[in-house]
């Protein structure tokens, strides 16, 4: 049995489509979510799994051969919650965690991979198999509100000159696929695409297809932040996501492993598509 946690989220949905398509039988795939009543037509089984409920996790593990842990999205809360996770699994006798973590978690300087951090050293303490999936930044990150940059023509940010290998939320979904389908146990996977841009080129790429001029803007850290908060997103998130494109800028989200183009068996999505999918009307 190949259970997927948060499976009514984007990534998750997408992930369970895939193995589908690779001929995996319905009967053979869980979705674990905190709201089952939202996971109709995902057209597997659903269980009730809530990482805040940890009574919720055993039962919704139970029988399961390979647990695609996706991680949580309320950052600063993701410790426990994914403690929880990890306890369950191991309670639940899962044969192995494949779970989705940040690049190089390790030894990464961005505030957002702390909890990733120490997801990874709990699943080692477990003593359970595992595969970790260190996913890249997605292109959906830019291209999801590239109606308001359309608008504004301008790309607001503090990643300087920094490179991102972004890569698409289906391929890394894909990738996530594949390695459920085929784990190699102990394999930790750097996942990004092949052609790194900064957000100078992203703007450049946009300003071309589209026909409307966009610029970059780079602000200092703090100056960023408090855009963000103008935005709409609370303090600690806003600091959190600034602090991002700080990393960006040295390096923290640059990818060139190659991991994902061989998980997913052709080279991934680029900019150039990616910029050219969000524009079709």
């Amino acid at each position: 049995m190949i259970t997927v946690t948060g499976a009514t989220g984007q990534f998750g949905r997408l992930v369970i489509a895939d193995l589908l398509a690779r001929g995996v039988p319905a009967g053979d795939i869980t979705a674990a979510v905190r709201s089952p009543e939202k996971a109709a037509g995902l057209g597997v089984r659903v269980v009730e799994a809530d990482y805040d409920r940890p009574e919720t996790l055993v039962p919704a593990f139970a029988g399961t051969d390979r647990l695609l842990f996706i991680s949580g999205s309320e950052v600063g809360r993701r410790i426990r919650q994914h403690q929880n996770v990890v306890d369950a699994a191991r309670e639940a006798g899962v044969g192995l965690i494949v779970y989705t973590s940040a690049p190089k978690a390790t030894t990464s300087s961005l505030q957002l991979a702390a909890e990733h951090k120490a997801t990874e050293e709990a699943i080692a303490a477990s003593g359970l198999p595992s595969v970790i999936l260190r996913n890249g930044w997605y292109f959906e990150n830019y291209t999801g509100t590239l109606a308001q940059t359309l608008e504004r023509g301008v790309i607001v940010g503090s990643a300087g000159d920094g490179r991102v290998s972004a890569a698409s939320r289906a391929d890394l979904a894909a990738a996530a696929a594949a390695v459920l389908v085929d784990p190699v146990p102990g394999s930790v996977y750097e996942l990004g695409g092949d052609e790194a841009f900064t957000l100078s080129e992203l703007a450049a790429e946009v300003s071309a297809q589209s026909g409307t001029p966009v610029s970059y803007r780079d602000l200092p850290v703090d100056e960023y932040t408090q855009v963000l908060v103008g935005a709409g997103l609370p303090q600690p998130v806003a600091a959190v996501f600034a602090d991002s494109d700080r990393g960006l800028s040295v390096g923290d989200l640059f990818i060139d492993s190659g991991d994902l183009r061989r998980l997913i068996g052709r080279p991934p999505t680029s900019l150039a598509d990616a910029v050219a999918d969000a524009l079709k009307p």
